[in-house]
């Protein structure tokens, strides 16, 4: 059940049956020569979509731009501030949480995100119980991260061992295609990648990662590789967000 196609009585009946909902939340930014712009969100909506037909689960509209100003000297990307986010996140929490919604679970597909998103979840609960609403101490947010779950990241270090990097990695790409057949890029890639520098502004992440990959090799992809990734994260993400869910 998507939230966007849905109309209020829709959601209003929902409420009677469950007070959770899912959130994919992902990024806008560039993902090497070969990746997708929109990867981090491509690939969380599609997860979460799985999850929510798998549970029954209203899916909220995806989350498309996260916080990726590192990434922001690589053309094509967009950042929010981890001020703006916050914001937003809380504002979208405080809406659906004066309607009923007291559990609240992102799919995430960004690194870059957890912890503003963590932060803007400690300042929520301050915010809601300073509204003082009714149920404001039901009210409980988690992240899962699709690309962190232990099947995920088993079958990654199969496929790909260390060639699955960190950024525009092989899995992530993986499935992208596998969700995009028709989007599949190709470019040369060179066999020196940067790897285990640290990050700071966007100049120098772009200096220290010049075509924008982390350690990985994303020509290892495939969009059968994809369905895997993708059929994993569902099942496990399922399970942890019926167990979110059922939790006191």
């Amino acid at each position: 059940m998507l939230l966007h196609l849905s109309t209020w009585q829709e959601v209003e009946s929902y409420l009677q049956q469950s007070q959770g909902i899912i959130f994919p939340i992902g990024s806008t930014e560039q993902h090497g020569p070969t990746g997708l712009i929109g990867t981090d969100a491509i690939t969380a909506e599609a997860i979460a979509r799985g999850v929510g037909e798998a549970t029954q689960a209203i899916v909220g509209p995806t989350i498309n731009v996260g916080m990726a100003l590192h990434h922001t000297a690589f053309p094509g990307s967009i950042s929010l501030r981890p001020s703006t986010m916050i914001q937003l996140i809380r504002d979208y929490i405080t809406c659906l949480a004066k309607a009923g919604f007291t559990k609240f679970y992102f799919i995430n597909g960004h690194g870059g995100n957890i912890a503003t998103l963590k932060a803007a979840f400690s300042e929520t609960y301050a915010y809601l119980e300073d509204l003082r609403l009714a149920h404001a101490q039901k009210v409980q947010c988690q992240v899962a991260n699709w690309f962190m779950c232990s099947s995920v990241y088993q079958l990654a270090k199969e496929l790909y061992g260390n060639q699955e990097g960190s950024h525009a990695t092989p899995s992530e790409v993986a499935v992208t295609q596998y969700i995009y057949p028709e989007s599949i890029k190709q470019a040369p890639l060179s066999s020196e990648v940067g790897t285990g520098h640290k990050i700071y502004g966007p100049s120098s992440f772009r200096a220290s990662y010049p075509d924008g990959r982390m350690g990985s090799n994303p020509a290892l992809a495939t969009p059968e590789h994809g369905q895997q990734f993708y059929e994993l994260a569902v099942k496990e993400l399922t399970a942890g967000y019926l167990e979110f869910l059922n939790a006191e």
